[in-house]
């Protein structure tokens, strides 16, 4: 079970020689317990924004047909270029955090009524400027983009981030796979369970006593608090972002 906000703050408290909180005083909290909260909340901020592609912060289940495909899909339809990113959102602020641009995916697999061979192919990113220049004079598609296109081959960002568009435009349904990956959002409620695994809370509470030991005005002890997280992030992004077999890192010789 993850280690939630109670706990790590009452973990901190306790390294401060300070009175625990409870789940019932908790949103409560003044004076050193409530500095405690915030220390927390702080430090776990710095960690899910240090890297807006977290594996622990993708977006859903991977494609049902291939892993590799991403975590979101979105179906086309003939004739349209553009699509949201996410549908049910109505701001920035319920967007996505991060979207992988450059691993966009278009298949018939799963579209309803296509059958063997079907179309598989990854969409190569281009920016709308580049888009602009080169391909849709060759498209010959004016501003409202309902010119048929053909297999689309590249995926444009919108301006605002929040849609994506396909070049040539779609000449019928696709389904464009895409890895995305949520926003951050700070520990509120008690019960609110950090989101990357429990090996990594000590990485958290470094940071905290780094802010702590500032708080307190302690510079050397929060230089060996922050050389301590430090350490901890190097290891997070090690085993999370770059992790590398047994068989590329060990470098012993072996006989079969």
């Amino acid at each position: 079970m993850a280690t939630t906000f109670l706990e790590l703050t009452n973990e901190l408290l306790r390294e401060l020689n300070e009175i625990v909180l409870t789940s019932s005083n908790f949103s409560a909290a003044v004076g050193i317990q409530a500095h405690a909260k915030d220390c927390i909340n702080r430090s776990y901020l710095d960690i899910v924004n240090e890297e807006p592609q977290w594996p622990f912060l993708a977006t859903g289940e991977s494609g049902a047909t291939d892993p590799m495909y991403g975590n979101v899909s979105v179906e086309t339809t003939a004739a349209t270029r553009w699509y949201e990113l996410k549908a049910a959102s109505s701001s920035a602020v319920d967007d996505y955090g991060s979207i992988d641009w450059n691993n966009f995916y278009l298949t018939t697999v799963g579209v309803s009524g296509e059958t063997a061979p079907y179309v598989s192919r990854n969409l190569t990113f281009i920016t709308t400027e580049k888009w602009k220049d080169f391909r849709r004079a060759q498209e010959n598609a004016d501003d409202a983009d309902q010119a048929v296109g053909g297999k689309p081959k590249y995926v444009i960002r919108s301006p605002d981030s929040r849609k994506f568009g396909l070049s040539p435009i779609p000449d019928q349904a696709y389904k464009v796979w895409f890895f995305a990956y949520d926003l951050p959002t700070q520990l509120d409620a008690h019960g609110d369970a950090i989101v990357f695994p429990d090996m990594y809370k000590t990485v958290l509470l470094s940071k905290a006593r780094y802010y702590t030991h500032q708080f307190k005005d302690n510079p050397q002890m929060a230089i060996f608090a922050l050389d301590d997280y430090k350490k901890g992030l190097k290891s997070m992004r090690e085993n999370l972002l770059h992790p590398t077999p047994t068989y590329m890192s060990d470098d012993r010789i072996r006989f079969i």
